[in-house]
This record gives structure tokens, C-alpha cells and sequence, in this order.
């Protein structure tokens, strides 16, 4: 009788034990799991003409890593997609389980003089979609040609900042910030960065990223639980 009352003694303690590991292991696992950011987009962020390692979202995540986040950059980016292209790809994006997406698309949309108005829907949707997923959303924007005329100029570069005011997202206004027409930063076609301008665009966008995930982390440490 005493060597089984020691035995379920002993069985207490351990189990006590278990518990308490698996108390304190289980919000440090939540912890260290990494923040996944997911860019949907198009040659651009595919790296078209330079290496897989030289894409602008394998980029990125080397800069925010630098800084000590623990990030990971979802490379979603489809050579010639269009936003018509990016929203049929939400769904298998969402498979990812990304906890935000940088929205870059609309460059082909203006290089072939689509309709903007259907652009900013097909945005607006894919906006729509990813909120309701509730995944965070940051818009990266593009310029249109200048060939088109100044009513598509001012139709297609406005839609950005429309959808941006619409959803309450953040805007990054020009994702080719400093590296547009500048043939130094540019591979021949004059469209596509070579490796130096995606140095570039990384340069200039890492802070809006690091702005940008220290509101959402303080965003998710101050939400109320289920």
C-alpha cells in the first residue's frame, strides 16, 4: 500500500512537471514563430533577369533580417501577371497562411494601356479578399506611361491612394522609387532593375516595411481576445 501511494506521488509530480514545461514552451514557440509576408506581384518582384537570391522580396528579407526581425518574405510574384492575374492567385496565396501581402501589381496593367478603372477593381477586390482572410495589406503603387495621355495618367496613377483611403491601408506610393528611367539601375529593356537597382528599391522601402511591421506587431499585441 505505501509503494503504490509513492507510486501516484511520484506519478503527480511528473505529470505537475509536464505541464509546467508544456506552459512555458508553448507562448515562447508563439513567440519565435516568424512574421510571414507574402508579395504578390509581378516580374518585378519574380526578379526577372536577375538571380532567384537577387529578387526584391529574397532582398528584403536579408534587410529586415539584418535589422533582428523575425520575418519571412513569400516570393508570389508571377513574370507578365496583371491585378486581373493577382486576384485569380489569392486564394492559392492564402494556402501560405500569410499574416501580411504586399499588393505590387498594376506595371503591366499600364504598360498595356488596360483600362484603369478595371485595375482599381480588380485591386480593390484582392484588398477585399485578403481583409476578409484577415491578413494585412500594404499597397505598393505604380506610374503609368506617359504616352497615354494625362486622363489615363491621372485615372491610373490616383487608384493607389483611392483603394489606400478606401481600406485603411498602408501606401508605398512608388515601388520604383529612384530606380525608374534610370539606366544605371536598369537592365536594357529600361523596365526591369538590374541587380544594383533592386539595392535600390530595397534601400528605400525597408522603412516603410520596419514602420509598417512595428504598428502591426503593436496591432496584434493590443487585440482583444475571441
Amino acid at each position: 500500500m505505501n509503494l503504490a501511494l509513492a507510486y501516484g506521488r511520484f506519478a503527480a509530480a511528473v505529470n505537475s512537471l509536464l505541464l509546467a514545461l508544456l506552459l512555458a514552451v508553448g507562448p515562447a514557440t508563439a513567440q519565435t514563430a516568424p512574421i510571414r509576408i507574402a508579395v504578390l506581384g509581378d516580374s518585378l518582384a519574380a526578379g526577372y533577369g536577375v538571380k532567384p537570391e537577387q529578387s526584391f522580396p529574397a532582398r528584403l528579407g536579408v534587410a529586415l533580417k539584418a535589422q533582428g526581425r523575425n520575418v519571412e518574405v513569400l516570393n508570389h510574384g508571377v513574370s507578365g501577371d496583371t491585378t486581373a492575374g493577382g486576384l485569380d492567385r489569392v486564394d492559392w496565396m492564402l494556402a501560405d497562411k500569410p499574416d501580411i501581402v504586399l499588393v505590387a501589381l498594376g506595371g503591366n496593367d499600364g504598360l498595356r494601356g488596360s483600362d484603369p478603372g478595371q485595375a482599381e477593381r480588380n485591386l480593390d477586390a484582392i484588398v477585399t479578399k485578403l481583409k476578409a482572410a484577415n491578413v494585412a495589406v500594404w499597397l505598393a503603387g505604380m506610374l503609368a506611361p506617359r504616352n497615354f495621355g494625362p486622363e489615363y495618367t491621372t485615372a491610373f496613377d490616383g487608384m493607389y491612394k483611392r483603394l489606400a483611403d478606401k481600406h485603411g491601408v498602408p501606401l508605398y506610393p512608388f515601388l520604383l522609387d529612384g530606380v525608374a528611367a534610370d539606366p544605371a539601375f536598369n537592365q536594357p529593356d529600361g523596365i526591369h532593375p538590374n541587380a544594383k537597382g533592386v539595392d535600390v528599391l530595397v534601400e528605400k522601402l525597408v522603412p516603410f516595411l520596419s514602420k509598417n511591421l512595428d504598428d502591426h506587431a503593436a496591432s496584434v499585441r493590443s487585440a482583444p481576445r475571441p
